[in-house]
């Protein structure tokens, strides 16, 4: 089977600790907001959608980057013969959460990994390793091109596009970065051995 139980499992909660980590960092607002005490005081009922779309539109932007991420590690690793799955970090996702909750306006985690069971030649593994960041590659690119393309989307759409490029853009160059445990370095570590 191509996900398991587990896995479905860790993709549905580690995206709605996603949603609730950035909820307030990527707001989906009304166009017209009607403010009345009532809403001040958190009584509104608008208020309250307010927070469940940001924390909905938090979700529907950051979690598929980081899944089709990982998914780019797990299928490549499957399509050269090895074992891989999915898996949240939750002990990251707790200090994600653990960071927002006391308000620190840089949050770092890694919300998932793919563990990958199997050997392999260098180049293999260097595939494997970059298939991650290709992924946001395309989305970052994409997403670029839609936006270009389409003059005339609507305000959301819009939103969610230039919200989408510039978080896979982050991801790609971020995991990109050739230092120990990141992507990047394994994929020049894995073609060095290949090529030297």
């Amino acid at each position: 089977m191509l996900l398991e139980l587990i896995e479905i499992r860790d993709i549905v909660l580690m995206t709605l600790v996603i949603g609730f980590i950035f909820k307030d960092v990527f707001p989906r607002r009304p166009r017209v907001e009607v403010l009345t005490p009532e809403y001040y005081l958190g009584k509104s009922k608008h208020k309250k959608t307010i927070v469940w779309n940001d924390f909905w539109f938090a979700a529907a932007v950051v979690a598929p980057s980081i899944i089709l991420h990982e998914f780019g590690h797990k299928f490549a690793a499957i399509a050269n013969g090895m074992t891989a799955s999915f898996h949240a970090a939750y002990f990251w996702l707790g200090i994600g959460v653990l960071l927002k909750i006391i308000g620190v306006g840089f949050i770092f985690f890694v919300p998932a990994y793919t563990s990958i069971i199997g050997s392999g030649t260098d180049m293999q593994f260097a595939s494997i390793a970059f298939a991650g960041p290709a992924v946001n590659l395309v989305m970052w690119l994409g997403s670029l091109v839609i936006l270009k393309a389409n003059k005339n989307l609507k305000r959301d759409t819009h939103q969610f596009l230039s919200l989408l490029s510039k978080i896979n853009m982050f991801l790609f160059i971020f995991n990109m970065l050739p230092i120990p445990g990141f992507d990047g370095a394994q994929v020049f570590s894995a073609l060095s051995k290949a090529f030297f």
